[in-house]
């Protein structure tokens, strides 16, 4: 994995702290806590982009851009319970020998592009929409449950089922949200400020069943503001 750097859990599942929330664990790049044991610290903000944690500034320019090391990193992710960084870094991904800790601004895994795909080889079937996230194109992607989307209350995000090994949970960037906004329907009486109850897709009118709502507690859904960028 170093080569390439160069060139669930249910309600109680582990998520990185609040929007904004920034670590105070103390770390070295490539410290090497155990012989031949090297150690990594990652970011993930709320677009899907994969940093070093302490890189200063973080943008496009920054940001990893290689799929085979993003496919390698996310198809290792798990909850970190390793007992070294838990509170910091709640996710780890495993690359032999080297411990590559994670922290995020919302979840791991952010979900950045709808793909439509044509008889995946991982044999999920025919034609069908996925969703795919952080960089890894269908490699990286589970199938589209539009029923199972999810606006929070509060902060207005847009959320998704991922796999359970990454929290059960994963956000919708800002800007695919946005793309699917006009789809969500919303009771007469109430504004588009409200909750919605529906998802228009595929000629379908799909009741929303809420399902992800438990993996945030009541304390999230009054202390974010409404956004949608």
């Amino acid at each position: 994995m170093l080569l390439l750097r160069t060139a669930v859990l249910g309600c109680r599942a582990p998520r990185c702290g609040p929007v904004g929330w920034r670590s105070a664990a103390s770390y070295v790049q490539g410290q090497s806590p155990e012989p031949r044991i090297r150690e990594y610290f990652y970011y993930v903000d709320h677009q899907g982009q994969l940093f070093l944690d302490d890189t200063k500034i973080k943008n496009f320019v920054t940001c990893f851009k290689d799929k085979q090391f993003l496919l390698f990193f996310f198809s290792r992710l798990r909850s970190n319970q390793s007992g070294r960084y838990e509170k910091d870094f709640p996710f780890l991904s495993l690359c032999g020998r080297e411990r590559n800790f994670l922290r995020c601004d919302d979840r791991p895994v952010v979900f950045t592009h709808l793909l439509q795909s044509s008889g995946d080889p991982r044999g999920l079937g025919g034609d069908q929409e996925l969703l795919s996230f952080c960089g890894g194109a269908e490699k990286l992607a589970v199938p589209f449950r539009p029923e199972a989307l999810y606006m929070h209350p509060a902060s207005g995000r847009v959320y998704h089922p991922c796999p359970e090994r990454t929290g059960g949970v994963g956000l919708v960037r800002s800007a695919l949200a946005i793309e699917l906004s006009p789809f969500f329907v919303y009771p007469p009486e109430s504004s588009q400020s409200g909750q919605p109850t529906h998802f228009l897709w595929g000629e379908e009118k799909h009741t929303l069943t809420n399902e992800l709502s438990g993996f945030f507690p009541m304390t999230d859904e009054g202390s974010e503001e409404r956004h949608l960028e």
